[in-house]
């Protein structure tokens, strides 16, 4: 198994494993390696250093100490995440605690603002134009990029 560093033409870093570097190679030709963030199909692969399984070296505590989380990490998403790989975690978040009411967002928006029905989280599809009246008439709305890789089951 080749587990490869690879960037998306946006400059998203992810990893890719593959069964050999013949594989990689196939499979980019043929347009499968796709960016998790954004779907762009754009793909380089890094450099990166092999890993090499040393037994049970340990760092030294020095390092160790040093190693604190920078203070800007919220508590919820793991210091040492990637921002893409926290970006993902916060979608996949919205996307578990949300409803999505699809193309009827602008009108189940306007049920709960007007409060014609309770309040709770939806998500969903509105046109610009949609969007905009919807911001003129007082309701907080903002777009949700949603990555191709949280849109379907991940195997």
């Amino acid at each position: 198994m080749k587990v490869l560093d690879l960037q998306c033409a946006h400059g998203h870093g992810f990893e890719g494993w593959f069964g050999s570097n013949e594989d990689f190679e196939s499979q980019l030709a043929r347009g499968l390696v796709e960016c998790p963030v954004c779907a762009n199909t754009a793909i380089v692969k890094l450099l990166s250093a092999p890993r090499l399984n040393l037994g049970n070296a340990k760092a030294p505590e020095a390092e160790r100490s040093n190693a604190a989380a920078p203070a800007s990490a919220p508590a919820h998403l793991p210091a040492e995440m990637s921002p893409e790989a926290r970006w993902m975690r916060a979608v996949r978040e919205v996307l578990a605690k949300t409803e999505d009411v699809g193309d009827r967002f602008a009108d189940e928006a306007r049920r709960m603002h007007y409060g014609e029905t309770k309040e709770r989280g939806i998500r969903g599809q509105a046109t610009p134009e949609q969007t905009e009246a919807l911001l003129d008439e007082g309701i907080a709305v903002m777009p949700l990029p949603i990555p191709a890789g949280l849109k379907e089951t991940l195997q």
